[in-house]
């Protein structure tokens, strides 16, 4: 009888054994898979992103709001031309340079107006070096040796009974689960931020008809600001990542499987949170209000 009940008590820790051990290992994957994720998806530019969006953007924005711009524009530049002349000569004395210099305005707006696509897009292409430099010097510091993590969990699960099992089984389906929502999570923050940048772009042309005017000039250098610093953001975001690198290879020395299963969730966690904050940072960093 007690053959039997040994028997049964072995079989009952071998199949627990297996669900915390495949728990984990799941869990484990997923994490690794998404945070190497971050990298390659931050340091795209919208048009690697995804190029038929892009695409649609750019004639959204030349089709229907870069007529609008010329219209703002045209406003603008009339409005410099009268302040000026009644700033300055009262309408009494007309000053050549005067018109030499609003002329030479003139043509500047208009050059850049007609390339403001360019323009944003070569800021997105400044970003994309800045995260892949990033990416470089992080390198593959953010995976959780699974192997380790593995073999310290096989040790420290042949040492436990049935209902110490049975908990930690509850709590490995519990994390994991919350481990795929957080990653589920940061999925949408990355594509969030790509569909904020298709959308910042697309009205591009609209502020940028407002910078060679002093008074006006405000909305344009605001938006410039705005885009530096979503082109910054992928920069913030590889900093996350890579204080999560640290926080992660310096849990899984730890023996303890309850402690792991924590800190890998709340270091996750985290790592979400920042990549929720990096935006609003980036946007405070350069005053883009």
């Amino acid at each position: 009888m007690e053959n039997i009940l040994q028997d049964l008590n072995d079989w009952l820790c071998e199949i627990l054994i297996g669900v915390i051990r495949e728990n984990c290992i799941v869990m484990f994957v997923d994490v690794n898979e998404k945070v190497g994720s971050i990298a390659e998806e931050v340091g795209k530019t919208p048009k690697s992103w995804n190029e038929s969006i892009f695409s649609m953007i750019q004639t959204l924005s030349e089709t229907v709001i870069l007529p609008i711009a010329g219209m703002i524009l045209t406003f603008v530049l009339c409005y410099e031309l009268i302040h000026r002349i009644t700033e300055t000569n009262s309408l009494h004395d007309f000053d050549g340079f005067l018109f030499f210099q609003w002329f030479l305005k003139a043509g500047i707006a208009v050059f850049v107006l007609s390339h403001t696509f360019d323009i944003t897009a070569a800021v997105f292409d400044l970003g994309q070096h800045i995260v892949l430099q990033s990416g470089a010097v992080i390198g593959d510091t953010t995976n959780i040796d699974i192997g380790d993590a593995v073999l310290i969990l096989d040790n420290t699960l042949d040492t436990m009974d049935i209902p110490e099992l049975l908990l930690l089984g509850l709590e490995t389906t519990v994390v994991s689960f919350a481990m795929k929502i957080i990653t589920i999570i940061i999925t949408v923050i990355l594509y969030g931020r790509m569909i904020e940048i298709y959308a910042y772009c697309s009205l591009a042309p609209i502020p940028m008809a407002t910078l060679v005017n002093r008074d006006w000039g405000s909305i344009g250098q605001n938006y410039i600001r705005g885009l530096f610093a979503l082109g910054l953001q992928g920069f913030l975001i590889m900093v996350c990542v890579a204080i999560y690198a640290v926080l992660v290879n310096g849990m899984i020395l730890s023996d303890n499987i309850h402690t792991a299963l924590l800190s890998v969730t709340a270091y996750t966690l985290l790592l979400c949170y920042t990549m929720l904050k990096s935006g609003g940072l980036a946007k405070s960093i350069l005053h883009a209000g």
